[in-house]
């Protein structure tokens, strides 16, 4: 059958070329003519999600995981709205995404149509309204400025963030001029010169003593680990990471021994020793946020900070701009090596990791810790992790370690709960292996309904649902912060296990209420390929390993917050 070459044929035909094997999404009349275009093709796959906000996840941990570019596309009105919050949390962690946003037809702007969003006659402006969730958008008025629209915003998207494409359905189905596509075949991979490393190559080569790197968020994006650990070795440095980078250094066989753990709100506390030792800490790839840098920042203050990456960190310090870190890094250690290896470097003293250590509780239902126990007894190597926000999220970046040759995705930008189920199931379609997603019942509650997604594509994702019925980090604040005089944030119980299974026939759903029937469950799940849930009972008013709480918690002994990490 011959179709005309319209606008949305030249995006589906342009997009494998860029490295992209699926389109996440929700149809709808205003994107439609995008699905009909994507129908006709072998080498990109549609993947219908159950809400925008899930679709929007699943292009991100799809980018996140290292899978490629993630593309998300959506219809106008509510459809187009219900990607905002997705796209922030792509734009605070800096994460590659391409958003194809449909839009009412031309025609109609500003005359009262349906979903309007042209900002003509006082309707709702898209552009603006995107613009302010994304490092490039652009509303696209012609069905031949598709064909340079499309590369501009792929090289925005892969220089850090999400990029924003607005199309009329009427530039959809306009045909595209053959001559103009002729021209098109950069694919948006053009990249920006890094910057010269020579401050910190002097300040290396200048440091007497051990040098402590702290390894971002862009060392996972760009997937500079092997050179990070290269590094490393040259420098014979430790290496503390960020919570959203907790796979990129420091799993078993992969520079295990020098790790220290994880940095911030959530991380060990010897790390702000090591920090402080030093003659030196380089940062490697993080703008170290507040909740990255919380605990560390007096010994921080009190050493010389030399960085590198996308972005500057948010303390003053000297930096080197760079858009490619695995290119950057290769530099830094030719530099860096032979001749001009640093001569007063030394070993650092031995460290052990520590722990922050909650009040006990004893209480029904699973410990925090227990549940990460028994994971990282069960889950074999090279399964991907993702974790939702709270206090599950706080356990598992504090206690669970990454499986070797896995990721360990946690969104920490915005911290949107619900983002593990979406970016699960992106995880698990650009990578092709198991991926485990592990949330609380409030993640639940908000977006696991896409849980249905991995079920309709057979998807080999097991989710861990902790169920302590109830916002956990909510109940927590409400007893620290305001006496415990009442919570707003408790629910009717619930059994999620239960229900999933009876709502997704062929699921497999368990419940468990204790650690022995948490392993038998996990044994279990692993066994088959296709999805599974495993509802655990936990309990709401645990306190989880936070440092804000626990520096709150009334029940705190100065000389009992911590306790050095493998011991109980």
């Amino acid at each position: 059958m011959s179709r005309n070459h319209s606008a949305v044929d030249h995006i589906v035909a342009q997009l494998p070329p860029a490295g992209v094997r699926h389109i996440f999404g929700v149809d709808g009349a205003n994107i439609e003519d995008l699905y009909d275009a994507a129908y006709f093709r072998t080498d990109i796959a549609t993947v219908l999600a159950k809400h925008e906000f899930g679709a929007a996840t699943m292009a991100d941990g799809y980018s996140r995981s290292g899978a490629g570019l993630g593309v998300v596309a959506a219809t106008s009105g509510g459809g187009a709205l219900n990607l905002i919050a997705g796209l922030g949390e792509s734009l605070a962690s800096r994460v590659p995404v391409l958003a194809l946003v449909g839009q009412a037809p031309q025609a109609m702007d500003g005359r009262g149509s349906f979903q309007d969003t042209s900002g003509r006659n006082g309707a709702l402006d898209a552009q603006a309204l995107f613009a302010s969730v994304s490092v490039f958008c652009e509303r696209v008025l012609d069905p031949d400025d598709i064909v340079s629209a499309l590369p501009r915003a792929i090289a925005a998207a892969r220089r850090g963030g999400p990029a924003v494409l607005l199309l009329p359905k009427d530039v959809q189905q306009g045909t595209v001029t053959i001559g103009t596509c002729l021209h098109n075949g950069s694919h948006g991979r053009e990249r920006p010169p890094v910057g010269a490393p020579q401050p910190i190559l002097h300040a290396l080569r200048e440091a007497h003593g051990p040098v402590t790197i702290i390894a971002g968020e862009q060392v996972a994006r760009d997937d500079a680990r092997a050179e990070l650990e290269e590094l490393r070795a040259l420098l014979r440095a430790r290496v503390v990471c960020v919570p959203d980078a907790k796979d990129v250094s420091g799993t078993t066989g992969f520079g295990a021994s020098s790790a220290l753990g994880v940095a911030g709100v959530m991380g060990n506390p010897s790390v702000a020793d090591a920090v402080a030792a030093s003659a030196l800490c380089l940062v490697v790839g993080t703008r170290l946020s507040v909740t990255s840098r919380t605990g560390v920042e007096d010994a921080l203050a009190a050493v010389r900070i030399v960085s590198i990456g996308s972005a500057p960190p948010y303390l003053p310090c000297t930096h080197v701009q760079t858009v490619d870190l695995r290119a950057s890094l290769r530099r830094l250690c030719r530099e860096l090596s032979g001749p001009g290896r640093p001569r007063w470097l030394r070993v650092p003293d031995t460290m052990p990791r520590t722990e922050l250590r909650p009040p006990p509780y004893t209480g029904p239902g699973v410990r925090y810790r227990d549940a990460m126990a028994t994971l990282d007894h069960e889950l074999p190597d090279s399964v991907d992790i993702v974790v939702d926000a709270g206090n599950t999220g706080a356990a598992a970046i504090h206690y669970l370690p990454p499986r070797r040759g896995g990721r360990f995705l946690v969104a920490l930008g915005m911290g949107g709960m619900g983002y593990s189920f979406g970016a699960g199931i992106g995880t698990a379609l650009g990578r092709g292996r198991r991926t485990v997603v592990i949330a609380g019942d409030g993640a639940f509650f908000m977006h696991g309904m896409e849980i249905h997604t991995a079920v309709q594509y057979r998807l080999p994702v097991l989710f861990v649902l902790l169920n302590n019925n109830a916002h956990g980090m909510c109940v927590t604040r409400e007893r620290l912060f305001y006496d415990g005089l009442h919570s707003y944030n408790r629910y009717t119980p619930s059994h999620l296990g239960a229900g999933l299974a009876s709502m997704f026939p062929g699921l497999g759903a368990i419940e468990t209420a204790d650690t022995g029937g948490f392993g038998a469950a996990l044994r279990t799940a692993l066994s088959h390929d296709g999805p599974s849930v495993i509802s655990v009972e936990c309990a709401a008013d645990e306190i989880p390993p936070f440092a804000p709480f626990l520096s709150a918690a009334p029940t705190r002994q100065e000389d009992h917050r911590y306790v050095t990490a493998g011991t109980r």
